[in-house]
């Protein structure tokens, strides 16, 4: 039922966490597709041992093409009728297929929103600040959560942090790709752009024009692990703001041809703020400050 896309590269010391997270669900209709990116560490042998021992993980093996390029890998091998992406150094809640499953079955959703633990994440930032190595995590499970259905993601959907026209409580903040369950016929067609980071971003936007009906459920079920090396906290501000432009291009000829009040609220909550962040690091690069 679900397919779990998983983009490796060199997580060794966090794959197996991740990829246990997958075994441990509740739910038990799962295929993982493992894309090992190239890696140079031991990841590819860890995949290939998890795949020995469990028929459910199906493993990639292909030149490193980026983060982008793997995830269209995994694409285009899933046989569920649902998608999760995780990556290689993260990890899932127990019940978060589980709870999705009962959502997505109850409600008709073609989508169904979750959030992710904030306070492991805050923990994770100062536990490396200090060389304390990795928090461990505490699972809450959740018997009846509360939940929003809605015919019209759009009003719930921003980049903004803090929004102010949203109630908080069923806000989907940010572009994550994985922060939701997927119906696989709703996004199985829109690629990521390859070579750029920030991808999420144009696939995010594509994706807010598939959805008929989203189920929010206002639970944290993912683990975000702040990866000193990961992406946004190691490369530097030329090739983030290079990045960024080319992610804000491609959201833009998505939108090229919609009109109307979901192009209006797409412009005010995810281009906006993108094109605010991009003159910020442009501020800071031009001041010769490229970390």
């Amino acid at each position: 039922m679900i397919s779990v896309i998983v983009p490796i590269y060199n997580v060794e010391p966090y794959l197996r966490r991740a990829l246990d997270s997958i075994i441990s669900q509740t739910y038990k209709e799962w295929e993982a597709i493992l894309v090992d990116d190239g890696s140079t560490d031991g990841c590819g042998k860890i995949a290939d041992e998890y795949a020995r021992k469990d028929n459910r993980f199906r493993v990639i093996h292909k030149p490193n093409g980026g983060l982008s390029d793997a995830r269209n890998a995994g694409m285009r091998q899933i046989q569920g009728e649902y998608i999760l992406f995780l990556d290689a150094d993260d990890f899932l809640h127990p019940q978060l297929m589980s709870l999705c499953m009962e959502a997505t079955l109850r409600d008709g959703s073609d989508i169904v929103c979750f959030t992710y633990d904030h306070s492991y994440r805050l923990l994770g930032r100062i536990r490396n600040f200090l060389h304390l190595g990795e928090p461990t995590p505490h699972y809450k499970y959740y018997r009846h959560p509360n939940y929003l259905v809605t015919d019209n993601l759009f009003a719930y959907s921003t980049e903004y942090s803090h929004p102010k026209d949203i109630d908080r409580r069923w806000a989907v903040k940010h572009c994550r790709v994985w922060r939701c369950l997927y119906k696989t016929y709703a996004v199985r067609d829109i690629p990521f752009v390859k070579g750029i980071n920030y991808e999420d971003f144009p696939w995010w936007s594509e994706v807010l024009l598939r959805i008929q009906r989203a189920t929010i459920l206002n639970l944290p079920l993912y683990f975000y692990y702040p990866n000193p090396k990961s992406y946004v906290i190691s490369t530097n501000q030329q090739h983030k703001v290079r990045d960024m432009e080319a992610a804000i291009e491609a959201a833009k000829k998505v939108y090229e041809n919609v009109t109307g009040e979901k192009k209006r609220l797409w412009e005010e909550r995810f281009l906006a703020p993108f094109q605010h962040l991009l003159a910020k690091k442009r501020k800071k690069l031009a001041k010769g400050d490229n970390r």
